[in-house]
């Protein structure tokens, strides 16, 4: 058998998709019975099909540790989703060759719903070759939208994140509504499911308090019910804070930040329904408004990081690396989670065949009756979640980054064809 690894990160990266990382990787270096070698794909997916790899071992354990206080991709992630074999033989073919040229008899993807596919169809293309590769999806998504787990690592520190800046903002806003500012538009990510956009409900307890008003994509946008929800928050309060997810759609289904391009995936390119909502308002009352896009820096804020997060990334990249060794293929590892007060969670494993091609939406009784915020069973869920602090070392004011050396390993076969 094959006795090397090969670790790749996917998709839009997360402030602890390196805590996996760094988990994964010092958790392979203890495994000398099985693992020799752990590479890391340069770019994703990409760098395993343009034989770009890096040699981890060549960092030292001091660096691989830092790398769990470190956001972003340390190894450069990419979009890239591999289509059937039917449709696209070439690539998996390539893919196989760069496996034996390197030895490599353990695939970790570490990714949302798109990667957790690509990974299953590894672990299938491998098994009808009679490969024994063992291929495992490594879930992280700021989405909160993969199944079969409780949680995705990402999104408790995102979460954080969102439920702390509304929590500020509010309190900016109200200081000065009097005079200027009367309305606040928040646009968090979150195409299908409203996970982020419900953790911004955490800032406030009672209906009128900040933000007064939530925008799912779970839940049909109405302009008029809308409208006159934040003509009432303005009366009652002085002002309104809206967070609103860039995936809102209307009753027609139309996303209201649509742009009318689609990204790699062939998803719809999101992005302007903050923007598009605070207009709106202006339009119809006539207030000075404001609105800010939370974009990278929800999901890069590893400052602001949750503890609970920062450990339930760790697990699972160790959790990995166990279910590989022990002859496991097409799994993920998963939170389990036992019990909200207090929270207990553990590690478990799901097919990813039961995971791939899922978006897990918001439940309806986590969204309140009128549509506009968040229930007491959406509070439960999401507390724990954003629990802790985790900060990073700091130095001059400034937290400490890892600098990995990224050494590349040489290559040994022929250029892949365009």
């Amino acid at each position: 058998m094959f006795r090397n690894v090969l670790y790749a990160q996917s998709g839009g990266v997360t402030s602890v998709i390196n805590a996996s990382a760094s988990a994964l990787i010092l958790a392979a270096r203890k495994q000398r019975a099985h693992i020799d070698h752990v590479y890391a794909g340069r770019n994703g997916i990409i760098g395993a099909l343009d034989e770009d790899l890096i040699d981890t071992s060549l960092e030292s354990d001091e660096a691989i540790t830092l790398l769990a206080q470190t956001p972003g991709g340390a190894f450069g992630s990419c979009r890239h989703k591999l289509k059937s074999p039917e449709d696209n033989e070439a690539e998996y073919k390539r893919l196989i060759e760069v496996f034996k040229a390197h030895e490599i008899g353990y695939f970790f993807y570490n990714g949302g719903g798109d990667s957790m596919d690509t990974a299953n169809k590894v672990s299938q293309y491998a098994a009808s070759l009679g490969l024994n590769v063992k291929s495992i999806g490594v879930p992280k998504t700021i989405d909160n939208d993969l199944p079969m787990t409780d949680c995705c690592p990402g999104f408790g520190s995102a979460a954080k994140y969102i439920a702390v800046s509304t929590s500020e903002v509010a309190l900016d806003v109200a200081s000065m509504c009097a005079t200027s500012t009367k309305l606040f538009v928040l646009e968090v990510m979150g195409r299908h499911a409203g996970w982020l956009a419900a953790a911004a409900g955490l800032a406030g307890k009672a209906p009128d308090d900040a933000p007064q008003i939530i925008l799912f994509p779970e839940v049909a946008f109405d302009k008029a019910r809308f409208l006159a929800r934040v003509e009432k928050s303005i009366a009652d309060n002085g002002y309104c804070v809206v967070v609103v997810s860039e995936g809102v759609r209307d009753a027609e289904g139309r996303f209201v930040s649509e742009r009318g391009t689609r990204d790699s995936f062939g998803h719809a390119q999101l992005g302007g329904a903050g923007p598009a909502i605070a207009e709106l308002v202006q339009g119809a009352l006539g207030v000075k408004y404001h609105w800010a896009v939370a974009d990278y820096m929800q999901r890069s804020a590893r400052h602001l990081a949750s503890a609970t997060d920062v450990a339930q990334a760790k697990a699972l990249g160790e959790a990995a690396v166990e279910l590989a060794v022990q002859g496991e293929t097409g799994m993920m590892p998963v939170i389990e989670r036992r019990s909200d007060d207090p929270y207990q969670w553990r590690t478990g494993k799901a097919p990813l065949a039961d995971v791939a091609n899922v978006e897990k939406t918001m439940p309806k009784n986590f969204i309140r009756g009128d549509g506009f915020g968040i229930t007491d069973a959406a509070r439960a869920y999401l507390r724990p979640l954003i629990a802790g602090e985790d900060y990073p070392a700091y130095h001059q004011g400034l937290p400490q980054w890892a600098l990995l050396k990224n050494i590349s390993v040489a290559r040994k076969l022929a250029p892949r064809a365009p």
